[in-house]
């Protein structure tokens, strides 16, 4: 049986992705995608792509797109996923989130949706990068505090949240391993005279420019060594199909709110 998956957002960057993933994954197909109004409504989702038909078409309507899938991959921005939050819930859809820069009311309407649809959301589909999370959080607890953690990002110019979500992650992954909660020692950012380096901090650092799609590095560095874990993003194509393997995965799934690393095995 094959799996019908929506794609809300889809005339943008990341949804143009998926739309060509689905097309080019066994057992999947389209059934539909969504834009605000004023995009390119009536379309067909392979000719946006440049593909062949695909026989559906892009629509204005995110609650008729929920209620006729099996999953709906969103990679929009936080205020229209509050509204597909909604929409998985009345409709028990599956659902899956890679939307980064939200509020704690936007995480609050995902976290209400889960409790009627199976939802899986990540901050990166990569199977690479939930990798390296897992890696993150095994490395702090190996080495223990007397390693400083540092957490250094690069993302294109035109991303607006900072720190980027994956860096959030991998700094909650690097505060898991050492048992403690992130909001406790993080230090997002550093200007003017900041003292010394205060013990058991876990520094952000920013970069952006260019078209680079994302560089994430985890740095743990003592007096005599330095151990980084690196990954670098090559096309915004792991993304999507990490997506979809997760549209896959929630198949048969319980409502409730899992992570990519359920979806891979590594919980």
């Amino acid at each position: 049986m094959s799996i019908g998956i929506g794609v809300v957002g889809c005339a943008g960057r990341m949804g143009r992705m998926v739309i060509q993933e689905v097309l080019a994954t066994d057992g999947c197909h389209l059934a539909g995608g969504t834009e605000a109004p004023g995009g390119p409504a009536g379309q067909d989702l392979g000719t946006l792509v440049g593909a062949e038909p695909a026989g559906v078409v892009v629509s204005e309507d995110p609650a008729d797109l929920f209620a006729n899938s099996d999953a709906v991959i969103d990679f929009t921005v936080p205020a229209a996923t509050r509204i597909f939050a909604a929409a998985a819930s009345s409709s028990g859809t599956c659902y899956v989130v890679g939307t980064t820069g939200l509020s704690a009311e936007d995480q609050a309407a995902i976290d209400a949706a889960s409790a009627r649809a199976p939802i899986v959301q990540a901050p990166n589909f990569s199977v690479g990068v939930n990798l390296l999370f897992a890696l993150t959080k095994q490395v702090a607890a190996t080495l223990g505090p007397d390693y400083d953690i540092e957490i250094l990002e690069m993302h294109h110019r035109h991303k607006v949240d900072a720190p980027s979500g994956t860096a959030l992650e991998l700094g909650e992954a690097a505060a898991a391993g050492r048992q403690v909660a992130l909001d406790s020692v993080a230090r997002t950012a550093r200007e003017g005279h900041t003292g010394p380096r205060a013990a058991g901090e876990i520094g952000f650092a920013t970069l952006r420019g260019g078209g680079v799609i994302g560089d994430h590095t985890a740095i743990f560095a003592n007096e005599v060594e330095r151990l980084e874990l690196t990954h670098k993003a090559g096309s915004r194509g792991i993304f999507a199909g990490g997506a979809v393997r997760a549209a896959v995965w929630l198949q048969g799934k319980d409502p409730g709110l899992y992570s990519m690393a359920d979806v891979l095995g590594l919980a």
